[in-house]
């Protein structure tokens, strides 16, 4: 029988559609685990926002690997019961987003001020001399953002509440 931390190893190997550089237990969209039987396997998943494009995809990930591994009964259930917020990141989903070229979201205290917008750094060489382009990226989670050090532009995984 698989042991819980059997499983959140093997889910660590099932990345992110949308940022394959981290996995969904990186990125905090995992949120339970429990071995029902020898066969069985629930898991639960809070996507990052309701209105993810993604979220059968996901889900089907998740149940492949868990089939991959043995488990012949594989539950997985999205909720948002607990809506999903950016402090869920792991600090190495934090690491993993930097290296995909994306500023990490700052941890937050369950507000987002203006500075938790605006003082980030680069991705590329760290300097704090960056000026937002836009609160509004390619997706509704992600800011653009120019620095005026190395002369990148780029976007940040904004901070979510």
């Amino acid at each position: 029988m698989k042991t819980e931390q059997e499983i959140w190893e093997a889910l660590q190997l099932v990345n992110d559609p949308e940022i394959p550089t981290l996995s969904m237990v990186d990125m905090g969209i995992i949120t339970k685990v429990e071995v029902r039987s020898e066969n069985s396997v629930f898991v639960e998943m809070t996507p990052t926002f309701t209105g993810c494009p993604a979220i059968a995809m996901m889900e089907e990930m998740v149940r492949e690997q868990l089939i991959k591994i043995g488990i012949q009964e594989p539950i997985v259930q999205t909720t948002f019961d607990k809506p999903w917020d950016s402090n869920k990141i792991t600090e190495r989903g934090l690491l993993c987003l930097k290296k995909h070229g994306l500023a990490p979201p700052p941890k937050h205290q369950g507000e987002i001020t203006e500075a938790l917008l605006t003082e980030i750094c680069c991705p590329f060489c760290g300097s704090n001399n960056v000026e937002m382009k836009s609160p509004f990226g390619p997706t509704l989670c992600r800011s653009l953002h120019y620095c005026n050090n190395c002369l990148q532009a780029f976007e940040q995984f904004k901070p979510v509440v």
